[in-house]
C-alpha cells in the first residue's frame, strides 16, 4: 500500500506546439520565429489550472523558449514550481553526438539558471530520446551538475524507450556522479507495460482509466507515479501543421478535452514537484551502475552528423 505522505510527480514540458518531434520533419528550427507563438498564453493555462487545484509540479522548460520569453520562466518559478531543464533545441538524444548533447545542454542549463538564480538539477530529453542508443547521456547529464533525469521511457515506442528498463524510480551511478531517473509511468498488462503517464496517452484514454491506473500502480507498488502535459495540448484553437498522419493523430487528438480531465484528474491525487515526489521515497531506491551496462548492455556511442542545425 502507498504511504499517506507518497507525493506523486507532476510535470509539464515547456514547449510549443512547433517543436514537437513528431513535425521535425517538416519544420527546421531555423524556422520556428516565423509561427505565431502560444507558449506564454498556454503555460499561463496550466500555471492557473494548477493554482485552482493548489498543485506544485516541476516545469521542463525548452532554452529556445526561455531565451524568448524570460518572464515566463519568472512566472512560473514565482508561482512556487520547480524549475527543470528540456534542452535548448528539442533534439532528440540520440540523433546527437556526446558534444553536441553536452554543448546544448550546458546552454540550456547556464540560461535557465541566469534567469531564476538557482541551480538547475533536472532534466527531461525531448521525446524522452534516453534510449539504449543513447545511455552515455547520463554520463554527460551528471558531468553538468545534474542530478534527477526524467528521460526513460520502460515501453515499446518507435520514437522512445527501454522496454525492460526498471519501471520505478531509481539511481544511476555514472562516472561523473549519480542520477536519479524517474522513468514514465506504466501499468503492467500481463507481459506487457501500457503507458498511462499523461501526454498523448493522458487524451487518447477516457480520464477515469487513467486515474485508475495511476493509483492502482501507487496501490501495487507503494511509489510515486509520474505525470506529464504539454501546454500545447490545453490549446484546441492552434494553427495545423503538415505533417505524417500518426503525427498529426497523435498530436491533434482530443485537444478539447485536456484542460476538462485535468481539472478531473488533479484533485484525486496528491500531486508536486518531481523532487518532492522523490524525495518521499529516497531511502528505498535501487542503484545501478551505468558502466555494468544498465538495462542490458551500453552501446559505445558513435559520430552522428547533426540532422538539425540551430
Amino acid at each position: 500500500m502507498p504511504s499517506p505522505a507518497l507525493v506523486h510527480a507532476l510535470t509539464v514540458d515547456v514547449e510549443d506546439y512547433f517543436h514537437v518531434s513528431g513535425f521535425a520533419d517538416r519544420i527546421s528550427s531555423r524556422d520556428w520565429g516565423s509561427y505565431p507563438s502560444r507558449v506564454v498564453a498556454n503555460t499561463h493555462r496550466v500555471l492557473d489550472l494548477l493554482n485552482r487545484h493548489q498543485s506544485r509540479g516541476t516545469f521542463f522548460i525548452l532554452g529556445w523558449v526561455a531565451d524568448r520569453y524570460p518572464r515566463l520562466v519568472r512566472d512560473i518559478q514565482k508561482a512556487g514550481h520547480e524549475i527543470g531543464c528540456h534542452s535548448y533545441w528539442h533534439r532528440l538524444i540520440y540523433d546527437l553526438t556526446p558534444d553536441q548533447f553536452q554543448q546544448d545542454l550546458s546552454q540550456a542549463r547556464v540560461l535557465l539558471e541566469d534567469l531564476t538564480g538557482e541551480a538547475v538539477r533536472l532534466f527531461r530529453a525531448p521525446s524522452f530520446s534516453i534510449t539504449r542508443r543513447s545511455l552515455w547521456a547520463f554520463e554527460v547529464l551528471a558531468a553538468e551538475g545534474f542530478t534527477i533525469d526524467s528521460s526513460i521511457y520502460p515501453v515499446l515506442h518507435d520514437r522512445y524507450g527501454i522496454p525492460q528498463a526498471d519501471p520505478a524510480p531509481h539511481h544511476v551511478r555514472t562516472e561523473s556522479g549519480r542520477i536519479t531517473e524517474f522513468p514514465g509511468t506504466v501499468f503492467p498488462i500481463h507481459r506487457l507495460r501500457l503507458a498511462v503517464s499523461g501526454g498523448g496517452y493522458f487524451r487518447l484514454y477516457p480520464v477515469r482509466f487513467t486515474a485508475g491506473c495511476l493509483n492502482l500502480t501507487a496501490r501495487r507498488t507503494g511509489l510515486p507515479v509520474m505525470f506529464y502535459i504539454h501546454p500545447w495540448e490545453l490549446d484546441p484553437d492552434q494553427p495545423r501543421l503538415p505533417g505524417s498522419f500518426s503525427s498529426r493523430f497523435r498530436h491533434y487528438l482530443n485537444l478539447h478535452r485536456t484542460e476538462a480531465r485535468m481539472n478531473w484528474l488533479l484533485p484525486r491525487l496528491r500531486f508536486g514537484s518531481m523532487s518532492e515526489s522523490l524525495e518521499s521515497i529516497a531511502r528505498t531506491l535501487s542503484e545501478y551502475s551505468l558502466s555494468e551496462g544498465l538495462y542490458g548492455g551500453l552501446p559505445v556511442p558513435h559520430e552522428i552528423p547533426s540532422t538539425q542545425q540551430a
